[in-house]
């Protein structure tokens, strides 16, 4: 007799793009047999220090023998909605319209299953994008479009669009002018407008990334509007798995319908953790400036091997090119003991790029500058 459940899980798994980072397995055992080990910059993953007024808050919330509730404290709603007025200008935002949640990934990936979005319906998201929105449509058997052009969706109502800014992989920064097109056009439509935002404090040239809640993008009215915010890149605290989402109280109300049937709540100490970390500036300051020195750093030494940066004026990575395939470019780093994310990761529009992190540490970031440059 078959396996039913197997059959199922299969299925499931069918629907889901390949995983990309296993594909570089054999560039990371090259790139460990350099004399000076591998530095790792094919992922962003914090590696300084969690801020110690985050560890203390955590430790004084340690106590937490009760379930917490997943539409989350008020303390943690209210931490989140005065960074947003604080720090990027948006304002009227009631505690309604935040809701902690347990890491942005995990948000991505589900809020189209979530919002009852299915087979036949369209989500489109960036051209070059991370690859979580394609997985979080394809879950639901949703239809994807990757296109920065609102022409190209034609006179279709997507059920979700999805904005990146600034964008990873490529650092790019979206004008306020085509924030608030894209605002317009969505409303028109009917369409969600999710924007991802967790990079929105790692800005190195130009403009400053605005919210798409941001009066200057949408108005008076977050109508019809999401903001995706995580504290890993930030606050370094990515293994803490928290982040919030802000915006429309209706579709926040709709979310958290369905996360509590699915019992999806984070942690009352990580909660604290949050509050802190939200209200502390001085720790965030002081990453933007490390994380800018070793900015400075691989983005010489990687023009001084010859590559063009493109882009990059925010996020946590050069988006480089050698004018050739991104997986030759990988191969020849490997080569000299560093790991890069292949562009093609993100979208066939990356074909000739790959992604660089700057999340190393400064001794790991020096060995790539020397490596590059000698």
């Amino acid at each position: 007799m078959p396996d039913r459940g197997s059959s199922h899980l299969g299925r499931v798994s069918s629907r889901l793009p390949d995983f990309p980072w296993d594909k570089l397995t054999s560039y990371a055992a090259a790139a460990r047999r350099h004399p000076g080990g591998i530095v790792d910059l094919s992922v962003g993953t914090p590696v300084d220090p969690t801020p110690v007024v985050v560890q203390q808050a955590l430790a004084a919330a340690a106590d937490a023998p009760g379930y917490p509730v997943t539409v989350g404290k008020p303390a943690t709603r209210q931490a989140g909605a005065d960074w947003l007025a604080r720090n990027h200008g948006v304002s009227g935002l009631g505690l309604d319209g935040v809701l902690p949640v347990i890491g942005s990934k995990e948000l991505i990936a589900s809020l189209p299953l979530h919002l009852g979005v299915g087979p036949g319906d369209l989500v489109v998201y960036p051209e070059l994008a991370y690859p979580t929105y394609e997985v979080g449509a394809a879950l639901v058997g949703a239809r994807v479009l990757a296109s920065d052009s609102l022409t190209a969706i034609g006179p279709e109502r997507p059920a979700i669009l999805w904005l990146n800014s600034p964008s990873n992989p490529t650092g790019k920064v979206l004008p306020v002018e085509h924030l608030r097109k894209v605002v317009e056009w969505c409303r028109e439509r009917g369409t969600l407008l999710i924007s991802d935002e967790c990079y929105i404090e790692c800005t190195w040239e130009g403009e400053a990334p605005l919210s798409v809640l941001n009066p200057a993008v949408c108005g008076d009215s977050h109508d019809g509007l999401l903001a995706v915010h995580s504290l890993s890149k930030r606050s370094n605290l990515a293994g803490y798995r928290c982040a919030f989402v802000a915006g429309d109280p209706s579709v926040i109300e709709a979310l958290l319908a369905v996360r509590k049937n699915l019992g999806m709540m984070v942690p009352d100490p990580i909660q604290a953790a949050m509050v802190a970390a939200l209200g502390d500036d001085q720790h965030a300051r002081e990453q933007h400036a490390r994380y800018a020195a070793r900015r400075t750093r691989l983005r010489d030494a990687l023009v001084h091997a010859g590559f063009e940066i493109d882009h990059s004026e925010a996020s946590l990575y050069l988006w480089a090119t050698r004018g050739e395939s991104c997986w030759d470019t990988v191969s020849w780093l490997a080569e000299r003991g560093i790991l890069a994310a292949p562009g093609d990761f993100y979208g066939v529009a990356g074909r000739e790029h790959v992604r660089v992190a700057f999340t190393a540490t400064d001794e790991r970031v020096e060995a790539a500058v020397e490596r590059l440059t000698a």
